[in-house]
């Protein structure tokens, strides 16, 4: 017997230095408590949709959980726009709240949501090739060829790199 139910995949938590990520698969309205279930075991309080809404958003919310849509174009790298945001996001978030946990999510977790994760790999100073292969050894089959092509090609301005209050260099 066959099933049309795609198997789950498991979320993922990437850790660098003073960043935390989750990055998971989509879910759906069936889904939905065990998805709140997951973000709240690794202490999410801000999720990032980068897909196409396909749940309601509300209940994740009345958990305290901000629901963050920005999405774009599967296979696609993201626009500068949402680049922007990503990383003004994060450097907010990891600067008041440290030891958080971002989650973010596309329809698979393989492809936007990875390169998102990336980019902030890349910008608190990791190489876009070892981000890549970081972020691969938790998470199979991450990014396409356009995305590591836009990875590699990425230039970083070190947004996720400040200094602390003693002027040491630190990522929060």
């Amino acid at each position: 017997m066959f099933s049309s139910v795609k198997p789950c995949r498991a979320p993922v938590e990437i850790t660098y230095e003073n960043l935390r990520f989750l990055i998971t698969h989509n879910p759906t309205n069936a889904t939905l408590s065990k998805f709140i279930e997951e973000l709240q075991r690794f202490g999410v309080r801000t999720l990032v949709r980068v897909c196409d809404a396909t749940y309601d958003r509300g209940p994740i919310e009345s958990q305290g959980i901000q629901v963050l849509d920005w999405p774009f174009d599967d296979g696609a790298p993201p626009p500068s726009e949402i680049v922007e945001d990503w990383l003004n996001l994060l450097k907010n978030k990891f600067r008041e709240e440290p030891g958080c946990c971002v989650a973010v999510h596309c329809v698979a977790g393989l492809g936007r949501a990875p390169v998102l994760v990336a980019l902030a790999l890349i910008e608190s100073g990791m190489r876009s090739e070892d981000a890549v292969h970081f972020i691969r050894q938790k998470r199979r089959g991450a990014f396409n060829s356009k995305q590591l092509l836009y990875l590699e090609k990425y230039r970083p301005k070190m947004r996720l790199r400040f200094k602390d209050a003693n002027g040491h260099c630190c990522v929060q």
